[in-house]
């Protein structure tokens, strides 16, 4: 996959909702999991996209919620959408958060490191929501449409 080709995937699934990330159950690969909408007047209904780094060779989460909030959000009645309510804090229980950004990193020592390793292209990436910062060394990018009656 090459770099332009990586971009304008990306493209696709910035401003959606990130309902799930992790590794595989088979522990290779990443994969980060997408509600897309449109505006109704589109037509296009909404659908779950699972976007699958593949050959994940590194994967890095932080948070990137400041401090206070963080200390306002420890309550685990926030880790559910019914307990939450009327509660000070990030409601952990909405079980997404807005992507904000969604790019190529191009000049990754990382991923030249790798790519001279194992003799095939990788790519570095960051992907940053209002809770997560998550950067990715990984090869190859697929992205599919789930069935609506997905859930994780």
């Amino acid at each position: 996959m090459d770099i332009t080709a990586l971009a304008e995937a990306l493209d696709q699934i910035e401003d959606s909702a990130v309902v799930h990330h992790g590794f595989t159950d088979y522990l290779r690969d990443y994969e980060v999991v997408v509600y897309v909408t449109a505006a109704p007047s589109t037509g296009i209904p909404p659908a779950h996209l699972r976007c699958l780094f593949r050959y994940c060779v590194e994967a890095r989460c932080e948070t990137s919620m400041v401090p206070w909030l963080w200390q306002k959000s420890l309550d685990d009645r926030l880790i559910d959408h019914e307990t939450a309510d009327g509660l000070d804090g990030w409601v952990w229980g909405v079980k997404w958060a807005n992507l904000e950004t969604a790019r190529v990193l191009p000049e990754s020592d990382a991923a030249r490191r790798w790519a001279g390793e194992l003799g095939i292209d990788f790519h570095a990436v960051r992907i940053e929501t209002q809770v997560h910062d998550l950067s990715l060394v990984f090869s190859d990018l697929q992205i599919t449409e789930l069935p609506a009656d997905w859930e994780k």
